[in-house]
């Protein structure tokens, strides 16, 4: 079981995920900084001084924090953005290398199972 387990996690596919897992938490600490403190007082600046974070409205004891789902809102927006810029990038990397690669030659066809069938009859007729 043991063995089983080292040969799961050694698998790329796992390495692979596990290195995306790590950098894409570091990269939302970036976008969460670059939201909050650099985007959402610009937008503040241009609407008026508006802090999203302190947008919020009670009902009884519950309190919605709309602000704060406003600043995921634009968090999303911001990671899938660049998840598309960076898919895209990718793509157009992996087009421009399938177009310099030379055009594979076919190989040769061989000959089609009627043609062998009949190969196999007359050799059977010969005998």
């Amino acid at each position: 079981m043991i063995n089983e387990f080292k040969a799961f996690i050694m698998r790329g596919n796992v390495m692979d995920m596990a290195v995306g897992i790590i950098i894409g938490a570091a990269f939302t600490a970036i976008v969460t900084s670059l939201v909050d403190d650099l985007v959402n007082p610009l937008i503040g600046l241009v609407i008026g001084g508006v802090d999203f974070s302190g947008i919020s409205f009670g009902l009884g004891d519950a309190q919605f924090m709309v602000g704060n789902f406003i600043n995921a809102v634009i968090k999303f927006v911001i990671i899938a953005w660049v998840v598309f810029l960076l898919v895209k990038g990718v793509n157009r990397v992996a087009s421009m290398a399938k177009k310099e690669e030379a055009p594979v030659e076919e190989a040769p066809k061989g000959p089609t199972t009627e043609e062998l069938l009949a190969e196999i009859r007359d050799t059977l007729k010969a005998r």
